[in-house]
This record gives structure tokens, sequence and C-alpha cells, in this order.
């Protein structure tokens, strides 16, 4: 699998999260915490990623494959590679409107040919008889003993005359190809048409749909759980007590996930209750293929999935990311589960880096983020044993204008920014002008 993070780094050390969480961020992940842990007990990103991969690597499995007619395929991946059926073009046709001729008839200044009845798009046609030309329409057959065509307007007289004129056509000369779309030229029978893994956009299944292909074979969707957690918590369009803050995570991410093609069941928000959260889990999880869970996983003292986990095998730790250092792995009661950090940015910035790209990599979708390369519009500075991820703005001219600063609460600064900025670990600082890689949400 790629690794998800920018020039292959390998960021060491433990993240420094916002002391404050936003709306939807059930528990603080504070700075305090990440200085009382050892830094060599920091997973790298590249080691959550591949930790993430092995935990879902069975909805690979022949097992979780459908075959779909193409119009509900959009947005799926392919399980095998599709071979052409047919050429495509499967005829050698006119890519212009025009006459279509035999080259050689005429003469480097051009010259005067009798006109043949004409070739609508869809005929087959008589053959090309010596000393003529054909009246053909873009995309029609090219006539047997042609091997080029001249346009229309470059016709004397520049008009296609009343069919059942007897005329001639005064026509340049034209090499042979000339506005000729050659039999396979864009695929011939028999060749790799896509590639397996490949993602199924517009394109590609109007490639399908031109081969004649009517359905594929492809990965299922992953069904998703995804529970929002903290005392703290009220769902949008309640009254918001003293002490509250509105859910925005369940939002965030299913937003998110939906985007990238996951099937998502999102549960009602659960209390600090440990019990409850385990009681949910058993009754909605059963159809999963995947659990989500977003805050609870610091090591506070109200840290409910953890507590909720305490009999599974489930590993809560750090990984030296900033935003989204505290991160959960692992299965419950055989279902494989990720506990994502509560603060709004943090799980975003987690589905970004390991479940959106180990999917892509597993499944062929969703489609990686676009990485590009960009000059800061201003200074940053960056814990040297991280991987920091920013947001910003990209700009025409090339520049990116951070968001918002480090802080994982700051869910305006992320609704306004269009990259995820990523600064590797081993860098402390980077002055304005300074190229740095993006991803483009």
């Amino acid at each position: 699998m790629t690794s998800p993070q920018p020039h292959g780094t390998n960021p060491h050390g433990m993240p420094t999260e916002a002391l404050h969480p936003g709306g939807g961020g059930p528990r603080q992940e504070s700075r305090h915490e990440a200085t009382h842990e050892h830094r060599h007990q920091a997973r790298s990103v590249a080691e959550h990623a591949a930790a993430v991969a092995r935990l879902l690597q069975p909805l690979r499995s022949v097992n979780r494959t459908e075959q779909l007619p193409l119009r509900e395929a959009l947005g799926r991946a392919l399980v095998s590679g599709v071979t052409a059926p047919i050429s495509l073009p499967p005829f050698a046709n006119s890519q212009m409107d025009g006459y279509a001729i035999r080259s050689a008839d005429l003469p480097d200044g051009g010259g005067e040919l009798s006109v043949m009845p004409p070739v609508p798009a869809g005929a087959s046609p008589d053959a090309l008889k010596p000393g003529m030309a054909a009246p053909i329409m873009t995309g029609a057959m090219l006539p047997d003993g042609a091997d080029a065509v001249v346009p229309i307007e470059r016709a004397v007289p520049d008009r296609f005359l009343p069919h059942g004129e007897q005329a001639t056509v005064r026509l340049p000369s034209a090499a042979p190809g000339t506005y000729v779309r050659e039999t396979g030229s864009d695929v011939r029978a028999g060749e790799t048409a896509l590639a397996a893994g490949t993602f199924l956009g517009p394109a590609q299944l109007g490639l399908l749909a031109a081969l004649g292909i009517p359905e594929v074979t492809v990965h299922q969707a992953v069904k998703v759980l995804l529970v929002t957690t903290g005392d703290e918590v009220v769902a949008p369009g309640q009254d918001l007590p003293p002490g509250k803050i509105y859910d925005s995570n369940g939002t965030l991410l299913e937003a998110a996930m939906r985007q990238a093609g996951l099937e998502v069941r999102r549960a009602d928000i659960v209390t600090d209750n440990p019990d409850r959260l385990r009681t949910l889990l058993r009754a909605e999880g059963g159809e999963a293929d995947l659990i989500v869970t977003t805050g609870g996983v610091s090591k506070g003292a109200y840290e409910v999935v953890r507590q909720a986990m305490e009999d599974q095998p489930v590993e809560f730790l750090h990984v030296a990311m900033q935003p989204g250092g505290p991160q959960g792995i692992g299965t419950f009661e055989g279902r494989p589960f990720l506990g994502f950090p509560g603060n709004p940015v943090s799980c975003l910035v987690s589905f970004e880096m390991f479940l959106r790209p180990v999917l892509g990599s597993l499944l062929g979708t969703p489609v990686p983020r676009l990485p590009l390369r960009a000059r800061l519009g201003q200074p940053l500075t960056s814990p040297e044993h991280k991987h920091q991820v920013r947001r910003g703005t990209l700009q025409p001219d090339g520049t990116v204008e951070l968001q918002g600063g480090d802080s994982s609460h700051l869910m305006h600064a992320l609704a306004g920014s269009n990259v995820l900025v990523h600064v590797p670990q081993g860098v402390a600082a980077l002055a304005a002008g300074a190229e740095v890689e993006v991803w483009m949400l």
C-alpha cells in the first residue's frame, strides 16, 4: 500500500492536540498529556496505516463482490480487469463531415471527382469506385477503397449536393489517413480496457458501455456503523444547555464517508456510559463491516470507548501525528473497529490519513486525494517529532494560505479550506515560499 504521507516520511513522537474541544469533540486531547507520553511509544503514520490495512484486509474477500449494471456501478471498483471484446472504433470511420476519397485519385494540386451516393452514420456503404468521392458524415463507416477524408469546407462547392444529383466536386489532395479514425485506434479487441481495481467514474463506465459490456463485477460498498460519544454532545436542533456542544463529528464523518462511497449507519449519540455503548454496538453493529467511533479514546477519566472495549482485542495508542494522535484499533466481537479522536478536525484528519487511503488501496475506492506541490503563503512551525496536517486554501498562483492554527477544534477554518497541508516528521519550521505537499479536498 502506498503510504498516506508525503515523501514516504515516517514521523515519530507524540501528537500535540488542542486544549479545547469544538463543535462535536467530546474529549480533550491535551498538550499536557502528550508531553508525559514517552515519544518512542508513538506509532508512525505509516505504521498505523499498515495496521489499519491489516485489520481491513478481509474486506477484499471474494465473498464481498457483486455484479451490477453499469448504471448502478458508479463509484465502485472493478474486482478483475476487463478485456476489450471488440475494437474501438470497431470500424474505420470519418472524423469530419466531408468526402471520402482514394488519396491516389487526387494529384498534389487537387482535382475533380465524381460524387457517389452519401454515406450517413450507421450505414454500411458500397465500396468507393476509382475516380469518385463519397459524401460522408462524421462517425460514418469509411467505404472500402477509401483511405482519407476531405472536410466539406475545403470542397468546391463547399456544401453537399442534393441526393441523386449527378455532379462533380473539386477537392484538394489529402494524405492517406487524413481525418480517418482507424479501427482499434482507441483500443483493440483482446487488449486490457480497464485494470483490476479501477475506480468506475463516468469515463470508465462510458468506455465499458462503448465496448458493449452491460454489467461489471465490483467490490461491495463498505458498511460502517458510526457512533459519536460524549456526555457533553447534543444533536443539532436541540436546546444547548450550559457546558454542552453540538455534535459536528457525526455529520462531518458521515458526509466524508458517504462522499467516499461508504454506506453509513449513524447511531444515536452515546453518553459516557460503557454498558450503553456496548449494548448499542451489539444491537446495531451486526450488519456493519466496520465500526467507527469518535471520542473517548484518550487517557482522561471518562473515556467511554476505552472502558467499553476493556474485554475486547482493541489497542489504544498514540500516532505521531498532529492533529489526530489518539487512536483506537482492533475488533469488537469480531467486527473491525476504529476509534477516532473526539475533536472534529482530528477525526476528519484520521479518516483522510488512514481509512480513506487504506480502503482505496484495498478496494479501489475511494480514489486517492490528488497530491500537489504548493508554496506556503506564510511561515509555519511544526512539532519536529510529528507529522503535522494543516488546513489551507490553494490559490490560483500556486500558493497555499493556511487556515487557522494547529488546533483541532477549528471547524470554521476547516470549512474555509480546500487542501490538507502536510509537514513531514523532522521539520520544525518552514518559511514563507517553502514548497509543501497538499492534498485536494
